[in-house]
């Protein structure tokens, strides 16, 4: 069941765009990552169950449900639910023994080195294959030194990153491989589901993601000895009742999260549907534009869809930052995913000053991928209207370009709305 209930309606069109003055083309923010919510009664019910049984956390039924629904769909033997996937990947990066340097994208959310620091493990940015947005096997190959004890693969926007290729690598230098997995729920490699690879992968349930805890995440394995210590390190190393047996911490899931976990597997096909909806509109909208290039998935695979990426090349007549400029002054939120690359933020950026001399794929693909809303919050007519706005603006491109340079930067670029 999908929740029509905070839509943006679109505003009364005009010919002026928003950033010269016309009316903004939705009346409310449109955003990337709107949260799927599904069947809000179901929800409600599951959360009066919580309240009576009085069991908010600690390993409560609906944790221990979800779980192996989550296992069960993946098609591993473990599912550890976590509060979140940056305790999740924490987690994972423990157990899996990373120590010194692991080998890792520059072009995820920060928390994937983040997570990588905060276990003392150094993040070694690696460049990424140009077509793929992933890394690059052969780049990975070049960054292994004695010091490197792992890989760590993202598979950015929920295609599978080059799996058999990683996984061959680790084997051959004798490294741990992991993935961030935290856009591929419901992402296929070959048939099947990613979750089932390298030593363990790590699911994000993050509100903005394809499936949501409201905050949480998941290490998925095969590996019955991982799952285990995975499960004692979330609970401050409790083994049972008065009995700690290794150092852990608090990163378990609660009952809540769990309910709208499962309220949102039971609206899976429904989150698929329209994620392929809105990709196949927008994919017709944006179809023949110069300079504009929208990011592919396999047809033949199982894909969630959930992130609508579009490349602005450097031969469009506008650049990415002045097209985010025009379409948040239309109260559409595109995001700059992800600007401006690990390797630029703190504290990498002070520490690797050469990095992006280092990283020439990553460069450049920072500075012209924009993600674009979408999501059960999104219908066919406002993904229409959202494309609609990126052709007129691009067909508008030099005009707009002379007017941009003239102006301070725009209202959208100075609120603080979150998406």
């Amino acid at each position: 069941m999908i929740d029509d209930g905070a839509r943006a309606r679109l505003a009364p069109r005009t010919d002026e765009p928003a950033i010269l003055g016309g009316p903004p083309a939705f009346t409310e923010r449109l955003h990337v990552g709107s949260p799927n919510i599904g069947d809000r009664a179901r929800l409600s019910e599951r959360m009066a169950g919580i309240l009576d049984r009085r069991w908010l956390t600690n390993d409560g039924p609906l944790v221990r449900e979800f779980e192996e629904a989550i296992a069960r769909f993946v098609g591993v033997r473990h599912c550890v639910a976590m509060a979140s996937g940056t305790a999740a990947l924490q987690i994972a990066i423990r157990v899996a023994g990373l120590v010194d340097e692991a080998v890792v994208s520059p072009l995820t959310f920060v928390a994937t080195a983040h997570a990588l620091r905060w276990q003392g493990v150094t993040p070694v940015f690696c460049d990424v294959d140009p077509r793929t947005h992933n890394l690059d096997p052969a780049s990975v190959e070049d960054m292994v030194t004695p010091r490197t004890s792992g890989i760590v693969g993202v598979h950015l926007w929920g295609r599978p990153c080059a799996i058999d290729e990683l996984t061959a690598l680790a084997e051959r230098r004798g490294l741990a491989l992991i993935f961030d997995a935290a856009h591929a729920f419901g992402c296929s490699h070959r048939g099947r589901m990613i979750g089932g690879y390298g030593k363990a992968e790590v699911l994000s349930f993050h509100a903005t993601k394809f499936v949501n805890t409201f905050e949480g995440g998941a290490i998925v394995t095969d590996d019955g000895d991982f799952a285990e210590q995975a499960r004692l390190t979330r609970n401050h190393g409790f083994a049972r009742y008065d009995e700690v047996k290794q150092l852990g911490t608090n990163a378990k899931m609660s009952e809540p999260a769990a309910a709208m976990g499962l309220t949102s597997l039971e609206a899976l096909d429904d989150f698929y549907v329209a994620n392929l909806r809105n990709y196949e509109v927008y994919r017709a909208g944006l179809d023949g534009i110069d300079g504009i290039g929208l990011i592919a998935y396999d047809e033949a695979e199982w894909c969630n869809r959930h992130y609508v990426v579009i490349e602005v090349d450097q031969s469009a007549t506008l650049s990415r930052d002045e097209l985010q400029r025009i379409l948040w002054a239309e109260n559409v939120l595109v995001r700059r995913y992800f600007f401006p690359g690990c390797h630029r933020m703190e504290p990498y950026r002070s520490e690797l000053p050469c990095a992006r001399r280092e990283l020439p794929e990553a460069e450049r693909l920072t500075d012209r991928l924009l993600a674009l809303p979408t999501g059960t919050a999104i219908d066919p007519t406002r993904a229409a209207a959202v494309a609609d706005l990126i052709r007129r603006a691009m067909a508008d491109g030099p005009r707009l370009r002379r007017r941009l340079r003239g102006l301070v930067p725009a209202r959208a670029d100075r609120s603080k709305g979150k998406s």
